[in-house]
């Protein structure tokens, strides 16, 4: 019973201290002005590939995203559609980490697109229809996806290769 206690904690933790990243993160991009416009940088979304190490990055991720967007957007369909589409990511992410547990180069990459892709295809329409943004849905798609692949895809690697092996079979055991 113990040891499902310190688990439990363990995990509150870690989700814990990714949400509060993703949203230091993202205050971040935002003081910098990175993140309202096209392409979307949002240094935070590099942070999606840690489900891919750890189960508690999925709500941590989650919950991160929605306090962001709650405190950065004033509008309700963000702090909804933004969520989904790092929520999506972050399982898909954690489904595909399941299916290996070797962090290869080519693995990493394909574990940071289910984000980047959700982020990709959801926030065009956001933009679009909460915004008000004028552009084209494919101008905006492009917009988004070259930030995903800036900010999620390559900085997401970069974060995943940083990690020490000992840290990354350290934070998947239960």
């Amino acid at each position: 019973m113990r040891n499902k206690q310190r688990a439990r904690i363990r995990y509150l933790c870690q989700a814990a201290m990714i949400a509060a990243l993703y949203v230091v993160l993202t205050w971040v991009s935002a003081t910098l002005g990175l993140d309202s416009r096209t392409p979307q940088c949002r240094f935070a979304e590099a942070l999606g590939i840690l489900p891919l190490f750890m189960p508690a990055a999925v709500p941590g991720l989650t919950v991160g995203c929605f306090v962001a967007n709650l405190l950065y957007s004033p509008v309700p369909a963000d702090w909804i559609f933004g969520t989904l589409a790092t929520l999506i990511g972050a399982v898909l992410c954690r489904l595909i980490g399941s299916a290996w547990h070797t962090y290869s180069l080519p693995n990493l990459i394909v574990a940071t697109l289910p984000n980047a892709l959700a982020n990709t295809v959801i926030v065009p329409f956001v933009l679009q229809y909460a915004y008000g943004l004028q552009d084209g849905y494919w101008v905006l798609v492009f917009g988004v996806g070259l930030g995903e692949l800036i900010s999620g895809v390559v900085l997401g690697v970069i974060l995943a290769l940083a990690i020490p092996q000992a840290i990354k079979n350290k934070l998947s055991a239960p």
